[in-house]
């Protein structure tokens, strides 16, 4: 078995960074890059929103975003696969509430 090493989960990190930036910069082409086709956004309602319809969202500013703030995180590899969860507090106007909302 490969050990990963600081450098795998600093690349790691990087990318999901890379991802919040592009959120708040409304690149939703970059965004695209880094997603995997078939995405979706669960929101804390419960609400499963696709790719697709969240760029749409983006785009429009109906979610705009302004910063996110990581509090924790956490990186775990199986073979080949990356488990990572990020808590941020973001700072978002989500269709007309604008809030500090603490998401992972």
């Amino acid at each position: 078995m490969q050990e990963n090493t600081t450098n795998d989960q600093a690349a790691v990190l990087d990318t999901v960074r890379q991802l919040a930036q592009l959120m708040i910069a409304r690149d939703t082409v970059a965004m695209n890059n880094i997603l995997d086709e078939h995405y979706t956004l669960t929101h804390m309602t419960g609400y499963l929103q696709s790719k697709s319809e969240w760029f749409g969202e983006v785009q429009k500013e109906t979610m705009k975003y302004y910063s996110a703030q990581e509090v924790n995180h956490s990186v775990k590899f199986t073979g080949n696969q990356v488990e990572v969860t990020v808590q941020n507090r973001v700072d978002a106007r989500i269709w007309g509430s604008r809030n500090t909302w603490r998401l992972q």
